[in-house]
């Protein structure tokens, strides 16, 4: 007879004991969808891609030739490393004497970017900060020693003495952005205040001119331009 009483109550238990476990394992669910649709994968690879403006200049101004290829790698979060590699053979033409300088130069260091993207977006507003270093020989074509205020005629002298392994390295403040214009393909530009460390120059004559820092001014000050095409190469996927 007892038994007949408890069967009754005993489904009963059961069936709640169904439902709410049915109704935990859903509000579980939700929640870890939830979390999930939250977490925002962003894609850690290389970048790989080169200075579209330095060879443009080099042809329009036909004074001798220049490439340099530069490369990323997303660290962390907004961190990036970065590297540049370059050449370039140019002959400069001053008031006084007209010379030509070639070379290589490599810059590493790191970007940190500003921007703060929407969910899928991977464009960059960054500060970067590089170390640079470049080999590189002089040869000086001609000068005319400078006799303005007297009574001598100005001559042009013809030189053409080579100055070989000279070197400099120096460090560059630099502010640029990236624009992702297709899918892994980027668009970006960047200028850089440069200042020069140290510099190993001829006996009688200044480096005037470095690859990779151009122009050297009189307080050892320097500034460059960039504007570049990029690939980006996915390796894998990390939470930002």
């Amino acid at each position: 007879m007892l038994l007949l009483i408890l069967q009754p109550l005993k489904m009963k238990l059961l069936h709640i004991l169904t439902f709410t476990t049915s109704i935990l394992i859903s509000l579980t669910t939700i929640s870890q969808n939830v979390k999930d649709s939250t977490i925002t994968k962003t894609s850690y690879g290389i970048r790989i891609g080169a200075d579209i403006l330095k060879p443009l200049v080099s042809v329009l101004e036909n004074n001798g030739s220049s490439f340099e290829i530069i490369g990323d790698f997303r660290v962390y979060k907004n961190f990036y490393s970065a590297v540049e590699l370059g050449f370039q053979e140019k002959t400069t033409n001053e008031d006084y004497l007209n010379f030509s300088t070639k070379g290589s130069y490599i810059k590493v260091g790191g970007n940190y970017n500003l921007y703060e993207n929407w969910k899928g977006m991977h464009n960059e507003i960054y500060i970067g900060v590089r170390y640079a270093y470049s080999t590189f020989s002089q040869t000086l074509h001609n000068y005319t020693p400078n006799v303005k205020g007297t009574y001598f005629i100005p001559i042009t002298i013809e030189d053409g003495q080579e100055f070989t392994n000279l070197n400099a390295q120096w460090i560059e403040l630099i502010f640029g952005l990236k624009v992702e214009t297709l899918k892994n393909l980027y668009l970006g530009g960047s200028i850089s205040f440069n200042n020069m460390i140290s510099t190993k120059e001829p006996t009688n004559f200044k480096n005037l001119q470095v690859p990779g820092f151009n122009k050297v001014n009189l307080n050892s000050a320097g500034v460059g331009f960039n504007y570049s095409i990029s690939y980006h190469i996915p390796i894998f996927k990390g939470i930002n």
